[in-house]
């Protein structure tokens, strides 16, 4: 092989490659368009050749070790390059996408706040009015503590606060996912059917508002009121907005299934099933903060009640803030 000639042939494609290389290790893959992501690949298999060529008809160390590092930079961009894009795509999805998708699905969480309010205000007003509903809804042992011991049930969790924690992120997780789920069917073991899209979702944001409705009656006729909201404000400034969005992803499904309007239905179910996904990704990281404060935080005693107000009023402004915040044009 006449190794000058040889390498005067295959130069402008070493030189070609190493120009796009350049360019996706300072602007990432996403830089190249389609002919040029083809250009790459098909770069990186003829310098791969070119190198095995090299290495056997021993044209120079400094040659092959310029092939070598070509080919290593190449492979490293094409199969190993996505990973940090990845990333940056997660970190940007956190940072403008979140906020963004919440604004443009904000009244299907709009709905499902009032649902979860309504169901809150009517249990409020009958346990008010008949003490005997309390007991429908919360079990004796928990309303014995209450009125008989003029205690809360928090206590339980002191001494035990990684195991309680990772309990209340799994079920504030499960809970969020059968809220979602129920956009789409779920089977009522109580009722003994099938529910219709959207309808199992509604039953839980009632379910869950009559509960905490409940409660708080309860502790407030036994003027407990004040301590059992210093409980819940710091990580329910967290877990009730996930729940709430949770409950606008699932009636988000149920509008594709149910009105799909000018898509066809598989077309909308898409549409919105990827509106859905996003609230998903959002309401995640949130739940499990707000499972980690419940468990560490919320009940520790040593924590001053003013305390815990304040950080849950910190905390529910600045997610407001957040998913209020737009992104400045360039």
């Amino acid at each position: 092989m006449n190794i000058q000639r040889w390498i005067a042939r295959r130069e402008a494609n070493w030189k070609r490659l190493d120009v796009l290389l350049q360019q996706v290790e300072k602007q990432g893959l996403k830089s190249l368009n389609a002919e040029e992501i083809r250009e790459l690949a098909s770069l990186y298999r003829s310098v791969s050749a070119d190198l095995a060529r090299a290495k056997t008809n021993q044209v120079g160390q400094i040659l092959t070790q310029n092939l070598q590092k070509l080919t290593s930079r190449s492979y490293s961009q094409i199969y190993q390059g996505s990973r940090p894009q990845e990333w940056g795509a997660v970190k940007e999805f956190y940072r403008w996408g979140f906020p963004v998708i919440v604004q443009q699905t904000w009244i299907y969480t709009a709905i499902a706040t009032a649902i979860f309010l309504f169901g809150t205000l009517v249990a409020w007003w009958y346990a008010w009015r008949d003490p005997a509903f309390i007991s429908l809804v919360i079990p004796e042992e928990l309303i014995s503590k209450v009125r008989d011991d003029r205690e809360l049930w928090m206590g339980k969790i002191i001494g035990v606060e990684p195991l309680a924690s990772s309990g209340i992120m799994v079920n504030n997780l499960s809970v969020s996912f059968y809220t979602i789920m129920g956009g789409v069917t779920m089977y009522m073991q109580e009722l003994h059917f099938i529910a219709p899209p959207g309808l199992f979702t509604i039953y839980l944001l009632l379910n869950n508002g009559i509960h905490l409705g409940a409660v708080s009656t309860l502790v407030s006729q036994n003027k407990l009121a004040y301590p059992f909201w210093a409980f819940v404000f710091p990580h329910g400034s967290l877990e009730l907005p996930a729940i709430f969005l949770a409950g606008g992803a699932g009636l988000i499904l149920a509008r594709g299934i149910l009105f799909p309007g000018n898509y066809r239905r598989a077309d909308a179910l898409k549409f919105y099933g990827s509106q859905a996904a996003q609230l998903v990704f959002g309401i995640v990281p949130m739940l499990t903060i707000a499972g980690i404060i419940e468990g560490f935080f919320s009940p520790n005693p040593l924590i001053p009640e003013p305390i815990k107000y304040l950080t849950g009023i910190m905390l529910f402004t600045l997610l407001i803030v957040y998913c209020t915040r737009k992104k400045k044009l360039a």
